[in-house]
């Protein structure tokens, strides 16, 4: 069954074409810099060659043209009717306390996806452009929407309430969600499928660690508790996010900066984080580069974000009473020895050990045990699959439906 997987953020859209049977690409590719006076458009076919061109691509509805007008060119032999593609799985960033599970998308989903544009500012308005482009270009084919803050929603009452009055709660529903939900969950089960052990009895730690970062506690296969909260800002230090800060702070500069309400968020949100800490990057390559060379702030954000990090799984160790297993994901977490030696150093007492060798040898795209052999915990590297995830469900709930063409 093939599954067309969209992900569309301010200025790109991002596209896999997938066979669910057999769990493989198809087809991927992505269009960047949409609305400038030149885009990029990469399409990376399975077993073929791989292009890359420049465009004039306007908005979101133009680069969904382009994609499938890819995917039907008769030379690339990837499909050969729109009735091909099965079914059309979005991935939503916020679904609010609405949406527990993936839906099928309709009148009412899109605009429960509009409202929560509060909550998730940078991501949900850009995921509603991909879903209209989407639908206006596949008519026919179910739209399913995957929701990040879905796996969260077994959050307990402890986990997800803030100290604020509980009526603020009862009437806008502030509380934690959590995000990076589909990624969290794919690594942990496939932590799962290699262990000899009921998914009830363990205790396992996600780091989902890329430019947008998370981690969460998982008990029984389920999360418990996890580091981004009612919105993706919250939590550990990311790219150009603060990650978290005494409340105060935001209220001292408004005054002392005169900052309005929108460039307070602006600063949060694109200026801090890593690219705020160092002054010269987002990249942690960039900042690990920089670092190597002396200098100082580059070295000092990549120490605060290793720092909190650490914080996060010592306090998730105690949520959980225990853990079995850490595991590293996403393109820092993946990709990075240093970051993850850097996040787990100093943790003997918790019987926490990396192997540096197992853990500088780490291959990219592979499954890895990294801990030493007298590691109390486990710890793994396993690459993230999003993709896949969003394709499969949106796979079920298009044959459940009995809405889709072949049935």
């Amino acid at each position: 069954m093939l599954v067309l997987v969209i992900n569309c953020g301010s200025s790109s859209v991002k596209y896999n074409l997938i066979e669910t049977e057999d769990q493989r690409d198809v087809c991927k590719g992505v269009v960047e810099r949409i609305g400038a006076v030149t885009s990029i458009v990469k399409h990376e076919p399975e077993g073929k060659k791989h292009t890359k061109t420049t465009q004039v691509i306007a908005n979101h509805e133009e680069a969904l043209q382009e994609i499938m007008n890819y995917l039907l060119n008769e030379k690339n032999e990837i499909i050969s009717s729109p009735s091909d593609i099965k079914a059309v799985g979005h991935r939503v960033v916020h679904g609010g306390e609405m949406f527990k599970d993936s839906v099928l998308i309709d009148e009412d989903v899109t605009h429960a996806i509009e409202e929560a544009f509060d909550l998730a500012p940078l991501h949900n308005p850009n995921n509603l452009k991909g879903i209209e482009a989407a639908r206006k270009h596949l008519p026919t084919i179910p739209h399913v929407a995957v929701f990040d803050t879905a796996f969260h929603h077994s959050l307990p009452a402890k986990a997800y309430l803030y100290g604020i009055p509980n009526r603020l709660y009862r009437r806008y529903k502030i509380r934690k969600y959590g995000f990076h939900g589909t990624s969290h969950y794919y690594v942990s089960r496939q932590y799962y499928k290699m262990i000899d052990k009921p998914v009830e009895e363990t205790k396992v730690i996600t780091c989902h660690l890329g430019n947008g970062a998370s981690i969460t506690a998982i008990d029984g296969g389920k999360s418990v508790d996890t580091s981004m909260g009612f919105t993706p800002l919250s939590g550990l230090v990311m790219g150009t996010r603060s990650g978290d800060l005494d409340p105060s702070i935001l209220f001292y500069i408004m005054e002392k900066e005169e900052l309005t309400m929108n460039s307070l968020h602006a600063l949060l949100n694109r200026h801090s984080g890593l690219l705020g800490l160092s002054g010269y990057a987002s990249d942690m390559r960039d900042l690990l580069e920089e670092a190597h060379n002396g200098d100082r702030r580059c070295q000092q954000a990549v120490d605060v974000f290793t720092n909190k990090v650490k914080q996060y799984i010592g306090s998730y160790i105690a949520t959980l009473n225990g853990c079995d297993s850490i595991i590293f994901t996403a393109g820092i977490g993946e990709n990075s020895a240093e970051i993850r030696e850097l996040s787990l150093s100093g943790m003997d007492y918790l019987g926490i050990k990396i192997d540096p060798d197992k853990n500088s040898n780490a291959v990219r795209g592979k499954v890895q045990k990294i801990s030493s052999d007298d590691s109390k915990t486990d710890v793994y590297v396993i690459p993230t699959n999003e993709e896949l995830v969003i394709a499969i469900d949106a796979a079920k709930i298009a044959q459940a439906t009995h809405q889709s063409p072949w049935l």
